[in-house]
């Protein structure tokens, strides 16, 4: 198995104390460990990166996670061969082999950015992001074999505890793969045309093209007081997504359209704009969502710990919901239900509904990709759409932002705000939110007819303003203390936009701060 007792002996500790005393240390401060994921991951670049050095001796950028590995980019003179990625797997099997060990020193900003300069020559992105990321004091940076480099979060000791992963080329680059958390004990295929990559590629284009890169660029832009621009330019960007699809929908006559995606992807707001933007062509879609197909709570299936299981397929009405659109296709009226959390029942004699001639129906829920949902229904009236924050910017070449961290402080916010959940309750949930999306959506993804990109340039600046003291109030003392700390690390890379008056208010983001 991947992740093992060797493993967690070797996560790092040093450096842990020296930056409790700092609010802003650029690692987890003496707070909880990360997933064991995140950390295996997050080593397990480090040495690729060290490796590509002494095999190519060229910089790597680091994109984002598919579900098949990590995409990288290596910026070479020459495409790199498929022998030069074999050879740099080989170096970096050397190092595990070797048990090569990983320091790490928590630096001062000055001594970093002396370092930064002579590893990275100069590279604009860093002195960028430590320009601006002024709370930001100490540093953790990271050694192997005379390689220094820094990263966001925690990582292991030494290379030993890597006993899996792969390269693989793929697109214009390398697929540095490593097991998913669901199948631990193998590497996951390698797709030959993965959506999910075309749909990041996408964003990673826009953002190079408008110089937006990395968090220094972005905060730069706001500092000269560019904010408002930026927003409205990431929200004309959403309206082409979406009036993009609302075309597909109508030009291909499809009837059933069906929405899903990750929690906190944006899908109510996201599913209500897609309706406008159908409806401004004369077929205003019917709007369905799945929650409305829950059995009666005495019928739910139960989990390996006896209590009733909400997330699975099995907690879903099928046949219902198969002959209510099947019969709203042909023409009939039905009398279409309302689940009733609080009696743990649905509801009837509330919404009895016909459709109008060539009217669709917008279909959204976290089972909507899942085949098994929809197969009574006609194949040829289907059209999928997959929703997820994919984000478009890098802290800096080799510091990535993950799409998960993005959809917690959502999560945050508008638990909060809707819910009147703290931050440590979004946390403490949150885990078991991830493993269902791991069951449950994520596997379905590869089905879909579009994929919305729901992440905005501007919202963790926008999110910042937010978040900041729901997570302040989780204290060192909670379990829950070390994301808080990860969580509020990643904030301070941004510059904070706290006038919302360009946010529009059919914006994705209002679904989360309001």
């Amino acid at each position: 198995m991947w992740y093992n007792q060797r493993m967690e002996n070797n996560l790092h500790e040093n450096g842990m104390a020296a930056a409790a005393g700092d609010a802003a240390a650029f690692l987890v401060a003496d707070g909880g460990a990360e997933p064991p994921e995140r950390i295996y991951q997050r080593t397990l670049t480090f040495v690729y990166l060290k490796a590509v050095r002494d095999v190519v001796g060229a910089r790597v950028t680091v994109f984002n996670s598919l579900t098949s590995g990590l995409y990288t980019e290596i910026d070479s003179e020459n495409p790199v061969t498929a022998e030069q990625i074999h050879l740099i797997e080989e170096k970096m099997r050397e190092y595990v082999k070797s048990d090569t060990p990983i320091q790490c020193k928590i630096s001062n900003r000055r001594d970093v950015l002396k370092l930064l300069e002579k590893e990275t020559k100069g590279s604009r992105e860093h002195l960028a992001l430590l320009k601006y990321a002024t709370d930001v004091h100490y540093i953790a940076v990271y050694e192997i074999g005379g390689y220094h480099n820094f990263f966001f979060g925690q990582m292991l000791g030494s290379a030993g505890g890597l006993n899996l992963f792969g390269l693989a080329p793929y697109g214009g680059g390398v697929l540095l793969r490593y097991p998913h958390p669901s199948a631990p004990d193998r590497l996951p295929v390698v797709p030959p045309n993965d959506k999910l990559y075309k749909a990041f590629e996408h964003g990673w284009s826009i953002a190079r093209g408008l110089g937006l890169r990395y968090a220094g660029d972005l905060d730069e832009e706001i500092e000269q007081g560019l904010a408002d621009e930026i927003i409205r330019l990431s929200e004309r960007m959403h309206a082409a997504q979406i009036e993009d699809i609302a075309e597909q929908v109508l030009s291909r006559k499809k009837r059933v359209v069906l929405l899903a995606g990750p929690s906190s992807s944006g899908k109510t707001t996201t599913a209500k704009r897609l309706i406008e933007k159908i409806s401004q062509h004369g077929h205003a879609p019917l709007y369905l969502g799945t929650d409305d197909y829950f059995v009666e709570r005495e019928h739910s299936p139960l989990d390996e710990n006896g209590e009733p299981d909400f997330e699975g397929l099995g907690a879903m009405d099928i046949r219902l919901f198969t002959d209510n659109i099947n019969s709203l296709l042909a023409g009939d009226a039905v009398d279409l239900p309302t689940f009733d959390f609080l009696a743990g029942r649905k509801i009837f004699g509330r919404r009895v509904t016909k459709l109008g001639e060539g009217q669709p129906i917008l279909i959204e829920g976290l089972h909507a990709l899942n085949p098994a949902m929809s197969a009574g229904l006609p194949d040829g009236d289907k059209y999928r759409i997959y929703i997820s924050p994919l984000t478009q910017i890098n802290l800096d070449d080799h510091n990535r932002i993950p799409t998960t961290d993005v959809r917690l402080i959502r999560r945050i916010i508008r638990d909060y705000r809707t819910r009147g959940n703290s931050a440590r309750e979004t946390i403490r949930t949150w885990l078991k939110v991830r493993r269902g999306e791991n069951i449950h959506v994520f596997p379905y993804y590869g089905g879909a007819d579009a994929i919305f990109n729901s992440a905005l340039l501007y919202e963790l600046p926008v999110l910042r303003a937010h978040a900041e003291k729901l997570l302040a109030g989780i204290t060192p003392s909670m379990d829950e203390y070390g994301d808080a700390v990860r969580l509020l690390d990643l904030l301070r890379f941004f510059k904070k936009i706290e006038n919302e008056t360009a946010v529009p208010q059919d914006s994705v983001i209002r679904e989360f701060i309001g």
